[in-house]
């Protein structure tokens, strides 16, 4: 299976995607959901395949969501509190 997809941002969080298929665009995604996104930022069209390795998602899981309900949510990774913890420290680290 293959799909085009056109890759989305959130302007409300850097690490909220969604995914679309190329020839749908953003017709299947609910209304509710599109107000919730904010305006998207569109970040690539990408030939997505088996093969295909993707960052932070299954591709063969995207390729199914997309077929069944025409868009893919990818949502920013969790962060428990030692890794708020570690970040503060890292914000706090003088820079050169």
């Amino acid at each position: 299976m293959k799909v085009v997809s056109d890759i989305y941002r959130s302007p409300k969080d850097e690490e909220l995607y969604l995914y679309v298929d190329k020839q749908q665009g953003m017709e299947k995604v609910p209304e509710k959901l599109r107000a919730l996104f904010g305006k998207p930022v569109h970040v690539t069209t990408m030939l997505l395949t088996a093969e295909r390795k993707l960052a932070r998602a299954d591709v063969d899981r995207v390729m199914q969501t997309l077929q069944e309900q025409g868009y893919y949510l990818q949502m920013p990774p969790v962060v428990d509190d030692e890794m708020r913890a570690i970040a503060v420290q890292n914000t706090k680290l003088p820079r050169g």
